[in-house]
């Protein structure tokens, strides 16, 4: 099944939610995607950040790569199956963003790189096979202008094997706005996939590119976080800063 939302949103009519205190208050968010404009309309942020649970999970660490970047285990003798968690949660094609929980990433760059586009990537993919908590993909691109589109694919809740593909369009970066979107809603066993819509986040990096992704990094659950990527893309040039910080191993900017 395929959903398709398309959005030009006006703050005023929205109700607004701070980033940090929406992770503040979930222990176990999973993996998350933030995507939104700055208050000055000069550039767009992209977050994405990874927690774990398992040992195999909480084994891991972000590196840049040549187009955007990856997870590699810390400890290789530790890692017991990568099927899932090693991936290239980042890539950059032709001033395009692509950004996902896994390794339709790289489906989504190859559709792209034929001519294709996000949504017919994502039509030939599904969520992920780790019952019992079928964890959802979710990915967003984001175009030169600013526009992005979000997703999520997640298991029907009709008992069923059927896929559940939504696809939410923002046409038009508005100052300030964002929109988070997390693998699960929070704790459990089985873990609960994210419902509903994303989420409206207002956006204040006044404190720099640094500070906020500090501030996101403090505010995911100390026992459970693994890894925070932040990019601050300025839309008239296509230029980029960007940061890293693994609870493991190292911090990049």
């Amino acid at each position: 099944m395929k959903l398709m939302v398309a959005m030009s949103e006006s703050k005023k009519v929205l109700m607004m939610n701070n980033i940090c205190n929406l992770l503040r208050n979930n222990p176990y968010p999973g993996r998350g995607i933030l995507i939104a404009c700055s208050e000055d309309a000069k550039s767009i942020i992209t977050s994405y950040f990874i927690m774990g649970r398992s040992e195999n999970s909480r084994n891991r660490v972000f590196e840049k790569t040549v187009d955007g970047i990856r997870t590699r285990a810390y400890d290789p003798d530790k890692l017991t199956d990568p099927s899932l968690i090693i991936y290239n949660p980042v890539r950059v094609l032709n001033n395009h963003i692509i950004v996902t929980n896994g390794d339709q990433t790289d489906t989504i760059y190859e559709f792209l790189s034929t001519g294709s586009d996000f949504c017919s990537a994502l039509m030939t993919r599904e969520y992920e096979p780790d019952a019992p908590n079928f964890t959802p993909r979710i990915s967003g691109i984001i175009k030169p202008d600013g526009s992005y589109t979000l997703s999520i694919l997640k298991k029907s809740n009709d008992n069923s094997e059927s896929c559940l593909r939504s696809f939410f369009e923002y046409d038009m970066a508005i100052p300030g706005l964002g929109h988070f979107i997390s693998t699960y809603q929070t704790d459990g066993d089985p873990i609960p996939s994210f419902v509903g819509e994303p989420i409206p986040i207002d956006i204040n990096v006044s404190v720099g590119i640094k500070g906020f992704t500090d501030d996101i990094w403090n505010a995911l659950n100390e026992s459970n976080k693994v890894s925070l990527y932040t990019r601050e893309t300025f839309i008239s040039s296509g230029e980029f800063n960007e940061i890293i910080i693994n609870k493991q191993g190292f911090t990049e900017h």
